[in-house]
């Protein structure tokens, strides 16, 4: 269900309390802000209205990834590091551990209800953290990074811009809920390369299938695959869909598999699990991350989508 507009009033005073996070101001009274993923980096760039560095770029598997020298000099010269949490930078999380006794290291998708989060076998203890996939848990994130930046001073520059990236997002939301209603109730079925799309799945009513779990760290056996396969074959699914931080060749085993078994399955199309699209293009912002696998998704399994997107923006192919 979609979150109601953050009160004004609740989060300014959120800003001037500062929840989250100490001063963080430098010297020349901008911040030296590094985060680890690209969804992070767009919001926290369009709120603060300048340079944010982001370590993990497009294409860059965040479950596997592990910090560089390069980063680690980034990392001890910033004023904030601003990380997701929820065990997504597994190989980072000791490092980033590590820093927060040291300087302002926020683990902006900490914040979120735990009764909001998707638990998982595979982590005991521990939850789903693909949190992105759902616009309306996104929002909580985008406050967090918010007020991680006012860093206890009320800033109307950046609770206006907050206010305006989080009313994009909800508007993500809205128009996800009416293309994916369009597709018809048995292709509600939505096979990926990993489960990174149980958010997306509960918000909007889709099975989901991820041949690995929800790390890409965990292993795809044949027997996964012979059941995903069998799946598409007796429930003539007719799309499956790759995605740009993971191989494609488990993808491809499946279409090979179901071939072989006298059942066409189509690639429906890369989409963007872990990483958005390549620096500088729609699909490489938040926004043009989630209108990207939205329309895709819609289109592949038999809806109705606007010929590029949300926005108009979308490449012609996406």
């Amino acid at each position: 269900m979609p979150l109601p507009p953050l009160d004004r009033r609740r989060f300014l005073a959120a800003l001037a309390a500062g929840a989250l996070a100490p001063q963080v101001l430098s010297a020349d009274g901008l911040p030296r802000v590094v985060v680890t993923t690209g969804m992070i980096g767009d919001a926290a760039r369009v709120i603060l209205g300048g340079g944010v560095t982001a370590l993990m770029g497009p294409g860059l598997d965040p479950h596997s990834y592990r910090q560089t020298r390069s980063d680690i000099a980034k990392l001890v010269g910033a004023d904030l590091v601003l990380y997701h949490g929820l065990f997504l930078e597994a190989q980072m999380e000791g490092f980033l551990l590590d820093l927060q006794r040291k300087k302002p290291v926020v683990a902006v998708a900490e914040t979120l209800p735990r009764e909001r989060l998707i638990g998982h076998v595979e982590y005991a203890g521990r939850f789903d953290p693909h949190v992105w996939m759902d616009p309306t848990l996104w929002v909580t994130v985008v406050d967090a990074i918010a007020v991680a930046l006012a860093g206890g001073s009320p800033d109307d520059g950046i609770a206006a811009r907050a206010a305006d990236y989080r009313a994009g997002v909800l508007a993500l939301d809205a128009y996800a809920r009416e293309v994916l209603a369009t597709v018809p109730d048995h292709a509600r079925v939505l096979v990926t390369a990993h489960d990174a799309f149980s958010y997306f799945g509960r918000a909007y009513g889709f099975e989901v299938q991820g041949i690995q779990g929800i790390s890409t760290e965990s292993e795809a056996g044949l027997s996964r695959i012979g059941d995903l396969v069998s799946m598409l074959v007796e429930r003539d699914i007719g799309a499956v869909f790759v995605e740009s931080s993971v191989s494609d060749r488990t993808i491809r085993a499946l279409v090979e598999g179901a071939a072989a078994r006298g059942h066409d399955v189509r690639i429906g199309g890369e989409l963007y699990s872990d990483a958005m699209g390549q620096d500088g293009t729609y699909e490489g912002t938040y926004p043009g991350m989630i209108d990207h696998n939205v329309t895709l998704i819609a289109r592949a399994l038999g809806g109705t989508v606007p010929p590029r997107g949300m926005a108009g923006k979308l490449r012609a192919e996406a």
